[in-house]
């Protein structure tokens, strides 16, 4: 999730992808229902789906947000959801998608009242110890705009407990209008965010210990939706404007291709290379890939932390990995 200290006054929808360590046989893609994926926190009258239950619909109003996370915990893998944007007015609201340390009484807890008044919307990934100070997380997030301005996407990566790493882009479509695709690849070597298909963001591993690439730990995948008018919308100055309520956005087609985490520990605990999502192929972006990428840094990017000086008189040590290696 973003940080609150000296990020630039900007609305930004933020979806974000928290892997979670899972360490077992990979899973087969899934496209399931929601129920045979995921585990709702919300009340009722917030979630809807689908006839087919192929499509879901979270809701934000001034009593109540809603939120889902997987029933499953993975350590390393290919995450990857559908999602359609709250359109129109959305100052204030936040939707995300994040893989995480998060447990289900951690989720609850976020959708709980006091957070209720907090219109954020997420998709992450995230660790099992919650908003602790041991968490790891890898998240997309959306932050939510006034009517005719462009959406932003915050991405963010924590390791136990440490983030501060946000990077922030605007997007070539309207992500209100149609469902976009928005995934995760995440191995020992690099994590990759994909916005349809394309490259936005690559944050590298290094050849050694430290303390900055979450590598250990099982996570879930959740998305939620609350107000964060507090900072989500040039700061705090835009307020959620609640005669638009409610506020929705979609979700469709959840697949993973993941190492499933088993306790104690799954078989693939350590890289095995069985999986494409962990071939040397899958440790470096594809030359097409990195055409992409290039055209994405020269075009696309807001803010990053590591050219931030101001912020980081000395840049924290993983800026200094090339995402071209």
């Amino acid at each position: 999730m973003m940080e609150k200290k000296r990020v630039s006054p900007m609305g930004v929808l933020v979806f974000t992808a928290a892997l979670l360590a899972a360490t077992s046989s990979s899973a087969d893609d899934s496209k399931g229902t929601f129920a045979d994926e995921f585990e709702m926190a919300c009340p009722d009258d917030h979630f809807k789906t689908s006839e087919d239950g192929q499509i879901w619909h979270l809701s934000l109003d001034k009593d109540a947000g809603c939120g889902f996370q997987t029933k499953e915990r993975y350590r390393f893998g290919w995450f990857s959801m559908k999602l359609k944007l709250v359109g129109g007015d959305s100052a204030g609201v936040v939707t995300a998608y994040y893989v995480g340390s998060y447990n289900k009484q951690k989720l609850k807890l976020e959708l709980s009242f006091l957070l209720w008044l907090r219109l954020k919307c997420f998709l992450q990934m995230c660790t099992e110890n919650g908003a602790g100070p041991e968490r790891d997380e890898l998240d997309f997030e959306f932050l939510g705009n006034r009517s005719g301005q462009p959406y932003l996407i915050q991405t963010n990566v924590y390791k136990n407990g440490t983030g501060n790493r946000e990077m922030r882009h605007i997007l070539w479509f309207d992500p209100t209008e149609e469902f976009h695709t928005y995934s995760i690849l995440w191995n020992d070597h690099q994590i990759v965010f994909y916005v349809d298909k394309v490259p936005i963001r690559v944050y590298r591993n290094a050849d050694k210990a430290n303390n900055f690439f979450p590598n250990e730990k099982p996570m879930y995948l959740f998305s939620s939706i609350w107000n964060a008018d507090d900072w989500a919308t040039r700061g705090g100055l835009e307020k959620t404007n609640w005669t638009k309520a409610p506020f929705v956005s979609s979700y469709k087609d959840f697949s993973v291709e993941a190492c499933q985490w088993e306790d104690p520990y799954p078989k693939c605990v350590s890289t095995t290379t069985e999986h494409w999502w962990d071939q040397y192929e899958a440790w470096h972006l594809s030359d097409s890939q990195k055409k992409d990428y290039a055209w994405v840094q020269r075009n696309l990017v807001i803010y990053d932390y590591c050219k931030d000086k101001e912020r980081f008189p000395t840049l924290p040590w993983e800026c200094s990995l090339s995402p071209w290696d």
